[in-house]
């Protein structure tokens, strides 16, 4: 009636308006006033309490509990019609996984129009402002570009720590911020790609399979360990020990092999030792190259093949002692195993996708060398592969758990009390390779069907509950290890983590995210650390996926939005384990905070022209007179010069490679230079001491002539520097190496504003005569 209704007040045919409705991009049915004004109120009172959310991927426990919570969601324009469906559809599965029982009609229709409902309160609020984003990617949305009052569930930059890459390096700086030690929660981690951290891991290559192989003399030979034997529940044998095949029954390996791995193993406590300080690059190995590629044939025979080895009861407690002081400096050497078993992972892949198990060096190397693109990007890790796990029923198994990081800065974690094991399909055997037996991810186990050697007692899902798995432990007696081993195990070394990328990842006050941890454990129930998953499935797959996953979500949203409003709200299944100290950060003020600076240039010598030897032109006829009758008396030859006054002729001093030549001019830095001082040629010119110390004139002969009524200290405006004439005599003629210093003070005006004066009013005058007044002869 309602629609005949709206049909006749718009007076358009049944069959047309019908048709065009059919038509539509939402498909929604005709609309009547009371449905229109209902979506109106509604979509305006969330409009004003903030509440528009918008949701990229398939998150329909989500978009329920947002609904019900009085969000409108608004719908991305670039999602077509076809993935809306999709959508919906997978919204339809997870409600009834949910609920296993079946509505009737009525129920189904009254769904359908309240989907109606939502579809018209998503169209009226889809110019409005989103407040709450919702996505699978955490690049689908920049959260620079949000507003304050905007929310996401993802933070920038947290690659860091949720790529295999980004948790191989940000672990490597724990030692910064904890004492902890990465070793005893992550499994040794290398890059590929980079050319150091390839030669490290040969070496680590290289040396767990010489503790692999001291391990399996004190096995094979001489008994297990107890220490070895700790946490083993249901293998009645260490597993990775191959069979022995025909071919190589009667063949042997010298015990050369045994004393190489014990040499090698105490050069490693050597080093840590620091005895080593004195090797250098010229030290020659304990093995060269070429004898490294013996012992890993003669290994690999060993250990995969079954050969024997030609060994005394001696080497086996040698290998004992030996193995005794490896173990309490290197945490991992429980779960290294024997078969050296290492596993490459693509850095930024999910669900276990390109995944591969070698155990033997030159092919892990050949995989590295022959792909240019591995080599380029670097993005590819080698991992030491946990050989010896904690099994059940004969059965590899990993677990994942869930936190939620609600702040960076202070760092704020909260850690999901419940999780959920993942097993593989087939048994646990280190004698092949098959992804099927060693990776536990439910997106590559749900492609193989279960093996029929395989515990009847493991579900066929191939998953447990936490709850389950504590139950197991009880039955064997160990049930108090979970919260005692386990809990803590994985609450350390999530914190631990998270400290390491806090300096990465860029903090946001109104964003969260929600990851997924993977941990192994082993034989003694200590949690190993494998990966970090940013958006973690949370499709309902299993029995057990199907209970925790929506309640895994709902108490993200208690977490992230009831408890800004009530800081007193349950918070379910979620527990707050970390809290760190708010670190102060200084407010911005809109200041460029940007330091410029200006390279360091070289100084520049100081500008003086001292003494410059030149003819210069005459300042007086008696000047010239007297500069013409020095330069007659130097051409003269040598043996003249001897014969006359030594005032006159001067030797020259070799020892200090001083060469007198012509005349020694000085030029005081005037801006007009009309004229120039010139001194005799055999001169040379130092300052006067007593100039520059005033009250020491016991060593200088002042004349009365040269006393000024000024104070004779040296200005930078006003310099009072005279010049003092030495004359270089020897005192005996035999003897040339031998002089007497004579110092002749001369009547100089030095300072450049008195000569000038004094020359340019003797000029005026006609009077420019420069005369040079003789000092008291020595005695």
């Amino acid at each position: 009636m309602g629609n005949h209704c709206q049909n006749n007040e718009l007076n358009l045919p049944v069959s047309s308006l019908e048709g065009r409705v059919r038509c539509s991009y939402i498909n929604l049915p005709l609309i009547n006033g009371d449905r229109l004004r209902t979506a109106k109120t509604l979509v305006d009172k969330a409009i004003k309490e903030k509440k528009v959310f918008s949701i990229q991927g398939p998150y329909p426990v989500i978009r329920t509990a947002l609904r019900a919570r009085g969000w409108v969601e608004r719908r991305q324009p670039r999602l077509s019609f076809p993935q809306l469906r999709r959508h919906r559809e997978l919204e339809t599965e997870a409600t009834d996984e949910a609920d296993s029982s079946d509505g009737d009609g009525e129920e189904g229709e009254r769904n359908d129009d309240a989907d109606d409902m939502y579809d018209l309160m998503s169209r009226l609020v889809r110019n409005e402002t989103t407040y709450l984003y919702w996505t699978t990617k955490r690049d689908s949305i920049d959260c620079r570009s949000l507003r304050k009052d905007q929310m996401t569930n993802h933070y920038a930059k947290a690659g860091s720590f949720t790529t295999k890459v980004g948790l191989c390096m940000s672990l490597r700086n724990l030692q910064w911020f904890d004492t902890a030690d990465p070793d005893t929660f992550f499994p040794r981690c290398y890059r590929l790609g980079a050319e150091d951290e390839k030669h490290a891991f040969i070496e680590d290559f290289r040396q767990t399979a010489c503790t692999s192989l001291l391990l399996y003399v004190v096995e094979r030979y001489g008994g297990d360990l107890e220490w070895v034997r700790t946490g083993e529940m249901d293998d009645a044998t260490f597993p990775g020990v191959s069979k022995p095949r025909k071919k190589h029954t009667n063949q042997r390996v010298g015990v050369s092999l045994i004393d190489n791995a014990l040499h090698v193993c105490q050069e490693y406590l050597n080093s840590l030792e620091h005895c080593d300080i004195d090797v250098n690059l010229q030290t020659v190995p304990t093995l060269s190259e070429e004898q490294w590629k013996v012992f890993l044939q003669n290994y690999y025979l060993v250990i995969h093949e079954g050969v024997k080895i030609e060994v005394s009861e001696a080497y086996v407690e040698h290998c004992k002692c030996m193995l005794v002081h490896m173990r309490r400096v290197c945490p991992q050497l429980e779960t290294d195993g024997l078969c050296n078993i290492w596993i490459i992972k693509p850095g930024a892949k999910s669900r276990g996708r390109g995944i591969m198990c070698m155990k033997k060096l030159d092919e892990i190397l050949s995989l590295v060398d022959g792909d240019l693109a591995l080599i380029k990007d670097s993005k590819w890790v080698v991992q030491k592969y946990l050989e010896r796990p904690l099994l059940v029923h004969g059965t590899k198994f990993d677990i994942r758990q869930w936190f939620l990081v609600t702040d960076w800065n202070p760092l704020t974690v909260w850690f999901y009390r419940e999780c959920y094991l993942r097993f593989s399909t087939q048994p646990y055997s280190t004698h092949t390779l098959d992804s099927s037996v060693h990776l536990c991810n439910n997106s590559i186990q749900k492609h193989f069907q279960p093996s029929p050697d395989r515990d009847p007692s493991l579900p066929e899902e191939c998953m447990w509950s936490c709850s389950q798995f504590r139950s197991w432990l009880a039955v064997s007696g160990r049930g108090y290890l979970w919260e005692g081993v386990v809990v803590p195990g994985m609450q350390k070394a999530v914190i631990q983590t998270l400290l390491t990328a806090q300096d990465s990842v860029e903090p946001r006050k109104a964003s969260f995210e929600l990851y997924g941890a993977d941990f192994m454990l082993g034989r003694d129930l200590r949690p190993w650390l494998l990966e970090i998953n940013a958006s973690p499935t949370m499709a309902p797959s299993t029995k057990v996926t199907a209970r925790l996953c929506p309640a895994v979500q709902e108490d993200t949203l208690r977490i992230v939005l009831d408890r800004r409003c009530d800081r007193n709200t349950h918070t379910g299944g979620f527990q707050l384990i970390y809290k760190q100290a708010a670190v102060e950060i200084p407010q911005y003020v809109g200041v460029n905070l940007l330091v410029e600076g200006t390279p360091i240039r070289r100084p520049r010598a100081t500008v003086y022209k001292p003494l410059i030897q030149s003819q210069p032109e005459p300042l007086s006829k008696s000047t010239s007179h007297y500069r013409s009758s020095m330069t007659a008396s130097q051409c003269s030859s040598g043996k003249e010069n001897q014969s006359e006054d030594p005032k006159k002729a001067w030797p020259i001093l070799s020892s200090r490679k001083a060469t007198l030549q012509h005349s020694l001019t000085y030029r005081p830095k005037l801006r007009k230079r009309p004229h120039r001082l010139v001194l005799p040629s055999s001169c040379c010119v130092f300052p006067n001491p007593a100039e520059l110390h005033p009250q020491k004139l016991s060593h200088t002969h002042v004349q009365p002539d040269q006393q000024r009524t000024r104070s004779n200290l040296p200005s930078l405006l006003c310099p009072n520097t005279s010049l003092d004439i030495i004359s270089l005599r020897p005192e005996q003629e035999n003897t040339p190496s031998r002089y007497k210093h004579d110092t002749h003070p001369v009547s100089t005006s030095y300072p450049v504003l008195r000569m000038q004066q004094y020359l340019s009013r003797n000029h005026k005058r006609g009077m420019g005569t420069f005369q040079e007044k003789e000092g008291p002869k020595s005695s």
